[in-house]
């Protein structure tokens, strides 16, 4: 028996994710991380706010109800801040957050996709509903995808990344047929250690996938841009180094995935 339960999932491309789900141990580890962060978030705010309101119950000596009034807007600006916490680092850092990067776990929606705003926001909306009496834990342990109340709504899940737990991308047909394989193959080895491969979303892989697939019914006008154009944006994201900026369009994105399919055998 497998010590982690997997998921997978098709795409319309017949394209199969497979995803090591993160497990009730790493997302309460990566919980913790986050509550300390956010802890100290919230005490800072919590030492502004109260030389804040010193200054502020001054002008408000003569109405009973000011300190009511100071007390509402700071339990406000708690829950806040408690939300934007998992809402901003969520959507900005897809699907992670600083807990979730150290113990290497992501955020996706069901079908593979990165998460988007609406998907964060609900997952932090309902997380006070989820640590309350540790529903969102007994959710976690007896549900087959080990999803908490957050992510039922959301339809999100938790996967676990890494060399030997990342997404695998398996074509459902014929193995894909590189132009240039030999230097494909010498610039992946150097991609897995020069470059920020972990940065690809399930999305990325796929696009660089359909184009490699697609590309021998291009027009060579339209193959040239549009290679040139994502070999642009993949150079960005993973921080390619300067010594490898001049490489072919072509090499470098069957050099990614080559990197990625290495994944599969690792």
């Amino acid at each position: 028996m497998a010590l982690f339960n997997r998921y997978q999932v098709e795409t319309p491309e017949s394209v199969a994710l497979e995803f090591t789900l993160a497990g009730i141990g790493n997302r309460l580890y990566a919980l913790l991380i986050d509550y300390l962060c956010l802890g100290g978030i919230i005490v800072g705010l919590l030492i502004f706010w109260g030389l804040l309101a010193f200054n502020l119950a001054r002008f408000w000596s003569s109405f009973a109800d000011g300190q009511l009034w100071l007390t509402a807007v700071q339990l406000l600006l708690i829950f806040a801040v408690y939300v934007g916490y998992f809402v901003a680092f969520e959507t900005l850092w897809q699907g992670q957050t600083p807990g979730k990067r150290w113990t290497k776990i992501r955020v996706i929606r069901e079908d593979g996709r990165p998460v988007g705003l609406t998907q964060a926001t609900l997952r932090a909306l309902l997380r006070p509903v989820d640590d309350w009496l540790y529903v969102g834990a007994i959710m976690i342990i007896f549900d087959r995808r080990e999803r908490r109340l957050g992510d039922w709504l959301a339809g999100t899940l938790v996967i676990r990344e890494g060399r030997n737990d990342a997404l695998r991308i398996r074509s459902q047909g014929d193995r894909l047929k590189l132009s240039h394989p030999d230097q494909a193959a010498q610039l992946a080895q150097q991609l897995r250690t020069q470059s920020q491969l972990n940065r690809l979303t399930p999305d990325h892989w796929l696009v660089i996938q359909d184009y490699l697939l697609t590309r021998q019914d291009l027009l060579a006008t339209v193959k040239t841009q549009t290679s040139q154009r994502l070999a642009e944006q993949v150079k960005t994201l993973i921080q390619l180094p300067e010594d490898l900026s001049d490489t072919s369009p072509e090499v470098l994105l069957e050099a990614v995935y080559l990197a990625g399919s290495a994944f599969e055998t690792n």
